[in-house]
C-alpha cells in the first residue's frame, strides 16, 4: 500500500511567524507532529511519504502515486484543506482525512472517502481492520478518550529537519480548566491524561538520535495539567537524561497562570532546561474572565504572577483576547499597560471567537448571535459573533491595540524592561548554527540600517551585548519576532484601507 500524508498549509498569521522565519532560513516553525505519530501506527511493510505544504508543494504526481492520500489538519488550515481535496478528487484520489478539524466540522467534508475522527489510538486501528477485511466505513468516531501509554513513536525519518525551527513532544492530553471559549476540553477532556517517563525519555533520546539540537516544544495545551506527576516522575526523569546527554535541547510549552504559585515545580521546569512558557492571560477585567470561567486567572495580581513565572528564570509569552461581553471600551488601553508593564515581549492579542462544540458557542447559539463558523484564526481581524460591543469599536480598539504593542517604541521598551530583570538560571550550552549567524547579519541590514526601527535596535543590540551578553541571542530572536509581528498588522492595514484607529 502506498499512503501519501499531507499537512496543508497555515495562513500567514501572527501564529505562522512567517517574516521571522526568512531571517534564519527555515520554511516552518514545527514539523506536523500528529501525522508522524499516525505514520508509526500503520503497517510497517506501508510505503508512506509525508508532504508538509509549509515545506514544499503538493504535486499531481504525488498524488497519483498513492493508493491512500491521508490528510490532517486544524481549523486554521481549511481553506488549503479544501484546495488539497480538490485536487485529490480531481486525480480520482482516495482520501482519509483526521485531526481536529475534521473532528469538529466533519458534516463539511461527507464527500471525502474517509473520515477518522477524535483521537487516532482508538479509530486508525478500527479503520486498518476495516481496510484489511476490505470492507472500510465511512466513518470512525468515538467517544472514549485513549490511555496514551500506548501512543508509539512518532516516524521522525518521514521529514528533513533542517525545514524547522524547533522539533515538537507531546507529554499530555486534556486540561483540567474549562475555559468557555476552548475547545480543549471538547476535543480531549478535562482529565489530563500523561504518558510514561519511560515514553518521554524515549522520545527525547529518538530526537537526539536523528541529531537534532536546540528547541523542543511540548505541545500540550496545559504542561502542568498533573503537577504531581510532574514533580515526582517527569522532570526528574527529563533533568537526569538532559544532564547525561549534556544538554542537548532546551524546551518551551503552554501552562496556566497558576504554575506562578508553585515555585518547586518552577525550578524543576527551569533544571530540566525549560525556558520559555506559554500563559493564557486573556484580560485583565475580572467580569470577562468571570464570564469566560477563566476561574485560575481570577482574584490574582495577574502582573505579579508574570514576574514570579520570569524571576523563576521562564519567559513568559501571553496570550490575550479582546471581545467579552463584560469589556469595557477602555480594555484595549488597559491591555497595552499590562502588557508593557508586565514586559511580556511576545505578546499574542487575539478577538474572541466561539469554536464549535464549546460553551460559548452554545450559548451564543441560543442567543441567536452565531455569524458563522469559527476559522481558526483569532487574529485575522474577524469575528464569527455579534459582539456586545459595537462591532467598529471593537475592531479599531484592536487595530489601535496591534498598532501600539508592535511599534517600534513599544515593543523594544518592552523587551528591554523583561531584559533588565530577566536572570536564567541555567546556563544555556550553544551550539553552532550557520543559519543563526546569518539571521544576526540579515537582522543588522534589515532592522538596524533600513529599518523603522533602527533606532531602537542598535540601542537594544549594544546594551545587550555589553551588559548581559549571555542574552544577547535572545534580543535578537526578539528583534526578529517584532519584525513579524509589525508586517502582520501593517499587511491588514494595506488589505483593509477602510479601517482607521
Amino acid at each position: 500500500m502506498n499512503i501519501l500524508m499531507v499537512y496543508p498549509e497555515y495562513p500567514d498569521s501572527f501564529w505562522s511567524f512567517k517574516h521571522a522565519l526568512k531571517f534564519v532560513s527555515k520554511k516552518a516553525s514545527f514539523p506536523p507532529l500528529g501525522l508522524l505519530t499516525v505514520a508509526s501506527m500503520l503497517p510497517s511493510e506501508w510505503n508512506v511519504k509525508l508532504i508538509d505544504m509549509n515545506v514544499k508543494d503538493l504535486f499531481a504526481k504525488d498524488i497519483i502515486w498513492a493508493d491512500y492520500v491521508f490528510i490532517s489538519a486544524m481549523s486554521v488550515q481549511s481553506e488549503s484543506v479544501n484546495r488539497v481535496i480538490e485536487q485529490c478528487e480531481k486525480l480520482n484520489a482516495k482520501i482519509v482525512c483526521g485531526g481536529p478539524l475534521f473532528t469538529s466540522s466533519s458534516e463539511y467534508y461527507e464527500n471525502v472517502d474517509h473520515l477518522i475522527l477524535n483521537e487516532a489510538e482508538i479509530t486508525v486501528p478500527q479503520f486498518l481492520r476495516d481496510l484489511q477485511s476490505g470492507n472500510p466505513k465511512h466513518k470512525y468516531t468515538s467517544e472514549d478518550f485513549p490511555d496514551i501509554t500506548t501512543t508509539p513513536l512518532p516516524l521522525w525519518d518521514l521529514v528533513s529537519m533542517k525545514n524547522y525551527t524547533s522539533m515538537n513532544l507531546q507529554y499530555s492530553r486534556g486540561c483540567p480548566y474549562d475555559c468557555d471559549f476552548c475547545d480543549i476540553t471538547v476535543l480531549y477532556g478535562r482529565k489530563t491524561r500523561t504518558k510514561t517517563q519511560e515514553q518521554v525519555i524515549a522520545e527525547l533520546e529518538k530526537l537526539y538520535l536523528t541529531g537534532w539540537r536546540g528547541p523542543v516544544f511540548f505541545v500540550d495545551d496545559n504542561f502542568i495539567g498533573n503537577k504531581v506527576k510532574l514533580k515526582k516522575e517527569i522532570l526528574p526523569a527529563i533533568i537526569q537524561w538532559t544532564e547525561k546527554r549534556k544538554n542537548p535541547f532546551y524546551f518551551n510549552t503552554e501552562a496556566s497562570i497558576n504554575l506562578a504559585d508553585d515555585e518547586q515545580l518552577m525550578q524543576l521546569m527551569v533544571k530540566a532546561g525549560f525556558e520559555a512558557v506559554f500563559v493564557g492571560i486573556e484580560s485583565t477585567n475580572e467580569e470577562s474572565l468571570i464570564e469566560c470561567n477563566k476561574i485560575q486567572n481570577k482574584n490574582r495580581d495577574l502582573v505579579e504572577s508574570v514576574k514570579k513565572i520570569q524571576a523563576a528564570g521562564l519567559e513568559v509569552q501571553g496570550g490575550f483576547i479582546v471581545g467579552f461581553d463584560n469589556d469595557p471600551p477602555n480594555i484595549f488601553d488597559k491591555l497595552i499597560n499590562f502588557i508593557q508593564q508586565s514586559g511580556i515581549a511576545t505578546a499574542m492579542v487575539g478577538l474572541l471567537n466561539a469554536p464549535k462544540g464549546t460553551k460559548l458557542h452554545k450559548r451564543l447559539v441560543a442567543e441567536k448571535r452565531i455569524l458563522s463558523d469559527f476559522t481558526g484564526n483569532n487574529t485575522d481581524f474577524s469575528i464569527n459573533f455579534i459582539s456586545k460591543m459595537d462591532s467598529e469599536m471593537l475592531m479599531n480598539g484592536y487595530i489601535k491595540l496591534l498598532n501600539t504593542i508592535y511599534s517600534p517604541k513599544y515593543f523594544y521598551e518592552r523587551v528591554m524592561r523583561f531584559m533588565k530583570d530577566y536572570e536564567p538560571k541555567k546556563k544555556k550550552v550553544f551550539h553552532l548554527n550557520p543559519n543563526y549567524i546569518l539571521a544576526l547579519f540579515k537582522s543588522i541590514f534589515k532592522l538596524g540600517i533600513i529599518g523603522e526601527e533602527r533606532i531602537y535596535y542598535w540601542k537594544l543590540f549594544l546594551w545587550t551585548l555589553f551588559r548581559k551578553p549571555q542574552l544577547f541571542s535572545l534580543a535578537i530572536l526578539y528583534t526578529i519576532y517584532g519584525f513579524h509581528f509589525k508586517k502582520i498588522s501593517q499587511n491588514y492595514y494595506k488589505n483593509n484601507p477602510q479601517m482607521v484607529d
